[in-house]
C-alpha cells in the first residue's frame, strides 16, 4: 500500500494535539447565585438528524461552524513550505571532478563538496554514488554489454571538502572500460531525505550531481529536462534526487541518467508491455516472475535506453495525463530529430505501442480492451498483414520519396485534438467570448460570439454547437445554490425528478428546453434568453445576487472528433444588471493544470470543456456526493484533491477477485502525485488560495457514502453519506483519500471524529437534498 507522506504519518499525533489545544477548560467553581425567574418556553427546535455509523459522529447542531481556521491557521502555507524545502538544487555542490588511473587496476576520482558554501564531506551525505559509463560516439554502452559500473571505492575527505575515492582490484572489465576511449564519470546523491513515495521516489531536500566527460562526449539529448519539469518537480529529479539537468545548462540534460540507462542494457520491466498486451499475464508475472516463458521474454525484450524506459512507463504503466502523440511535451524544438526517417523503426514504435493488445469480456460486458493502440490493429490491413513486425524495415516504404508516408507525416508530434498546427492550439485559434448580458423580469438575455484565426483551414467558428450554462450563486459564496447541470424541476409527468428530466439551466443551442429560447444564431454570434422565474423567490430575497454564464463550445472536425476549445464564462450581477468580472478571484491557475494535461478535459471529459476551472464548477457543485468517488463531494475541490491523491473511481464496481482488476486498483492508488509531493499546492493553486475555506464564501456540501463490494475484503466498513462544511469537504478530501487508499479504518475514524468535533458531519438521511438545504439555511443565516 501507498506509504504516508510526512504529513499523513503525523496526522494521528497532530489530531490529538489539536483536540487537546482546542478543548474548553474549566475555571474554579464560584458561589451559586440566586435562581432567576422562569423564562418563557422557547420554540420547538428542529428534529435532530438520523444516527450515523460510529466512524462518523453527528453534531448536535448544524450551526456549530467549523473551527478549523482557529487551530489550522496557515496550514496551507505550511504544506507548501514543506514542499518548497524539497529538491533544492545548489545547496550541496560537487565541483572540480578529476579522474586518474594507475596500473594495474587503481581508479581515483577526486571532487570537492560544499553545503551552503561551507566544506562538506561526502560521508556526511545520506547517499553518494559514483559511476562510469563509456561513450562510443553514438551511444552510452559497454561492449560487450554489462551492468552499470560502480566506481565508488574508499572515500576520504579533508577539512576543505576535497574528497578522494579510490577503487582498485576489480579486474579487466574495469580496466578496459575505464581506460579506453571516451566516457563519463557521474556523481549524484542526496541529503536530508524526509520521506519516500512509491515508484522509488525519495523526498529529499538536497539533491546534488556532477558529470566529468572523458575524451570526446558530444552527446546532446533529443529530449528536454524542461519537459519533465512540467509535470514533475522543478528541478526535475529522477527518483526524487538524480538531477536531470546540471546548473541550468540544457547541454547536460539527462547525462546523469546515462549511468544506469545504458543504450544496450537488457530491460527487465516486462510488465510494462504486458499491461497492455496481456493484462492477465502481467498480473501473474508480477505475482510470480517464473511464469514468463522464454518465448515471452524474447518477444518483450527491450533495451534500457531512455527512450524505452520513458516511453514505455508513460504510455503503458503510469496514467499519463495527455496523449503520448504530443511529442512536443518532452521534445519541444527537437521534433525534426526525433521524427526523422532514421527513427522510424520497430524499436521506436514498440516503445509506445503494444504489439497485439487483448480483449477480455464477461458475457457482453467488455472488461478491458487494449487493442486500440496496438500496432497490429492500428496499421492498415491487409497491406501489412504479411509483415513480421518484429523484424520489418519500415523504411523500405516509409522513407522520403518512398511509397508510404514518412514518420513525421504519421506523427507530427502534436495531439491532433488539441493542435491545429505546430505551436497553434485550437483554443488559441478559435476563441469564444461572452459579450453582453442583461436581465429584466427574471429573463436573462445572453449574447456571445466566436472568432477564428485565418490560419485555420476547413473549420469555421459558425459551425460551433454551443451549450449555455447559467449557475446561480448562493449569497456571496463561490458555490451554486442552483447548479445548471442539476435535474431539479421537470418531472415529465411521472411525479419524480429523475435522470430523464431536463437540466435546470443547461441548454444546447437549437434543442428544446423549457427555460431557454434562441433569439438568433448565425455567423458565429448567438443570442439566447434564460428564464430564471423558477427561482424568482431566491432572487427577490437576496439568496441569489449573481449568476455565472458559461459556454461550452462544441466543434467537430471532418472526422467527427471534438476539438479542444476553451469554455469561457463571466459573472453577472443581477442587481447591478452588469457583469461583475472582479467577483470571482482566481483560486486555481489553468496553466498549472495544463502543464500536465496540455488541454483540460481531453482525457477525462470532452475536449470542449477546457481552459476554465470556473466552468468545471458549474457541474461540480457541492450539492451532490461524489458519484464515482466514495466519501467525497462532487464539488471540484473535493474531486480534484481526491483524484490527485490517487483515489480510485467506482470501487464498488471492481471485481477484486479478478487479478487484473485488483492489479489495476493497486497500481492506481500507489501512483504518487507527479510533482513528487501532494503538498505542492501551488502546482494548481494561486499563491495564498489554499488555506482553510471561509465558511461565508463556500456552501456546505454532501459527501457520498462508502462503497460496498462483496469481492473486497477491506477494513473500512459502512460509512453513510453526510453533510459537511467546506473545510471537511475540501481540505479533508486529500486526507480521506490517503486513508482510503491505506484502508486505514482506524485513521479514518479518528479523522472523522476530529472533523466532527471541529465542525459538523450530519447524516444525509433519506432525502439528502432536504438535509443539505436545512444545513445551508442554518449556516448561511449566520452570515446574511
Amino acid at each position: 500500500m501507498k506509504p504516508k507522506n510526512i504529513f499523513m504519518s503525523l496526522i494521528i499525533i497532530a489530531i490529538a494535539l489539536v483536540l487537546a489545544s482546542c478543548s474548553a477548560t474549566t475555571g474554579p467553581e464560584g458561589p451559586v447565585g440566586p435562581a432567576g425567574p422562569t423564562g418563557p418556553a422557547g420554540p420547538a427546535g428542529p428534529a435532530g438528524p438520523a444516527g450515523a455509523d460510529a466512524a462518523v459522529p453527528v453534531s448536535a447542531s448544524a450551526t456549530k461552524l467549523e473551527t478549523c481556521s482557529i487551530c489550522h491557521t496557515g496550514s496551507g502555507a505550511a504544506h507548501q513550505a514543506s514542499y518548497d524545502e524539497l529538491y533544492q538544487e545548489g545547496v550541496i555542490t560537487v565541483t572540480d571532478v578529476t579522474y586518474a588511473f594507475a596500473a594495474p587496476n587503481k581508479h581515483t576520482v577526486t571532487f570537492k563538496m560544499a553545503k551552503n558554501g561551507a566544506p562538506f564531506a561526502a560521508g556526511e551525505a545520506e547517499s553518494v554514488g559514483i559511476y562510469y559509463v563509456p561513450f562510443d560516439g553514438t551511444a552510452f554502452q559497454f561492449d560487450p554489454p554489462m551492468e552499470r559500473l560502480d566506481m565508488k571505492g574508499t572515500v576520504t575527505c579533508d577539512a576543505a571538502g576535497k574528497c578522494t575515492s579510490v577503487k582498485e582490484g576489480e579486474g579487466d572489465a574495469y580496466t578496459v572500460n575505464y581506460r579506453n576511449g571516451s566516457g563519463m564519470i557521474v556523481i549524484y546523491g542526496r541529503d536530508d531525505t524526509v520521506g519516500t513515495l512509491p515508484a522509488r521516489v525519495n523526498q529529499a531536500k538536497y539533491p546534488f550531481a556532477a558529470v566529468l566527460k572523458i575524451g570526446t562526449v558530444d552527446y546532446v539529448s533529443a529530449a528536454n529536462d524542461a519537459g519533465c519539469s512540467k509535470c514533475h518537480s522543478d528541478p526535475y529529479a529522477k527518483h526524487g534526487y538524480i538531477l536531470g539537468e546540471l546548473n541550468d545548462d540544457p547541454a547536460t540534460d539527462f547525462l546523469t541518467c546515462k549511468a544506469c540507462h545504458l543504450d544496450n542494457g537488457e530491460g527487465g520491466h516486462y510488465e510494462w508491455q504486458l499491461l497492455v498486451d496481456d493484462p492477465a499475464m502481467a498480473a501473474a508475472y508480477l505475482a510470480d516472475a517464473s511464469v514468463l516463458t522464454t518465448d515471452m521474454a524474447e518477444q518483450y525484450a527491450y533495451k534500457t535506453s531512455l527512450m524505452n524506459d520513458v516511453h514505455m512507463s508513460h504510455a503503458m504503466e503510469f496514467p499519463y495525463p495527455q496523449s503520448m502523440s504530443t511529442c512536443s511535451t518532452c521534445h519541444e524544438g527537437k521534433l525534426d530529430t526525433v521524427l526523422s526517417d532514421a527513427n522510424f523503426t520497430i524499436a521506436t514504435c514498440k516503445s509506445c505501442h503494444a504489439m497485439t493488445g487483448s480483449v477480455a469480456k464477461d458475457g457482453d460486458t467488455v472488461l478491458y480492451d487494449t487493442t486500440t493502440l496496438a500496432l497490429k490493429t492500428i496499421i492498415p490491413s491487409p497491406l501489412h498483414d504479411a509483415l513480421d513486425l518484429e523484424t520489418a524495415d519500415c523504411l523500405m516504404c516509409h522513407a522520403e520519396g518512398g511509397t508510404a508516408p514518412v514518420f513525421s507525416a504519421i506523427h507530427n508530434g502534436y495531439d491532433k485534438v488539441i493542435y491545429a498546427a505546430p505551436d497553434l492550439k485550437y483554443a488559441d485559434a478559435i476563441v469564444v467570448t461572452v459579450d453582453e448580458a442583461s436581465v429584466a423580469d427574471n429573463k436573462l438575455t445572453i449574447k456571445f460570439s466566436a472568432a477564428e484565426d485565418p490560419a485555420i483551414d476547413g473549420l469555421a467558428a459558425a459551425d460551433i454547437t454551443p451549450t449555455v450554462l447559467v449557475g446561480l450563486y448562493g449569497w456571496d459564496t463561490k458555490d451554486y445554490i442552483i447548479g445548471p447541470h442539476e435535474r431539479l424541476t421537470d418531472d415529465n409527468g411521472d411525479g419524480a425528478i429523475d435522470s430523464s428530466d431536463q437540466r435546470a439551466l443547461e441548454y444546447v443551442v437549437g434543442e428544446e428546453h423549457p427555460r431557454f429560447a434562441t433569439v438568433s444564431a448565425a455567423g458565429g454570434s448567438w443570442e439566447v434568453v434564460a428564464d430564471l422565474s423558477n427561482w424568482a423567490d431566491l432572487i427577490a430575497d437576496g439568496t441569489v445576487k449573481r449568476v455565472e454564464i458559461g459556454i461550452i463550445p462544441t466543434l467537430k472536425n471532418a472526422d467527427g472528433v471534438i476539438l479542444a476549445l476553451d469554455a469561457p464564462s463571466r459573472t453577472f450581477d443581477l442587481g447591478a444588471n452588469d457583469f461583475a468580472d472582479d467577483f470571482y478571484g482566481p483560486i486555481t491557475k489553468v496553466e498549472g493544470c495544463e502543464s500536465c494535461h496540455d488541454a483540460l478535459a481531453t482525457n477525462y471529459h470532452s475536449p470542449d470543456r477546457g481552459g476554465n476551472v470556473v466552468v468545471c464548477r458549474l457541474c461540480h457543485v457541492t450539492k451532490s456526493g461524489g458519484s464515482h468517488l466514495e466519501m467525497q463531494s462532487r464539488s471540484i475541490d473535493s474531486y480534484v484533491h481526491a483524484i490527485h491523491s490517487s483515489q480510485q473511481f467506482d470501487v464498488g464496481d471492481i471485481n477484486f477477485a479478478d487479478p487484473v482488476e485488483a492489479l489495476h486498483y493497486n497500481e492506481h492508488i500507489e501512483f504518487p502525485y507527479p510533482t513528487h509531493g501532494i503538498t505542492d499546492c501551488e502546482s494548481c493553486h494561486e499563491k495564498g488560495t489554499y488555506e482553510v475555506p471561509d465558511q461565508s464564501m463556500s456552501l456546505p456540501g454532501i459527501l457520498s457514502a462508502s462503497s460496498s463490494n462483496d469481492t473486497w475484503n477491506r477494513n473500512i466498513g459502512s460509512i453513510p453519506s453526510v453533510v459537511t462544511g467546506p473545510a471537511t469537504r475540501a481540505c479533508g478530501a486529500c486526507h480521506r483519500a490517503e486513508l482510503i487508499n491505506e484502508d486505514s479504518a482506524g485513521g479514518l475514524a479518528v479523522l472523522n471524529q476530529h472533523l466532527s468535533e471541529g465542525g459538523y458531519q450530519i447524516d444525509s438521511g433519506e432525502d439528502a437534498g432536504a438535509t443539505l438545504q436545512s444545513v445551508i439555511d442554518q449556516v448561511m443565516g449566520l452570515f446574511k
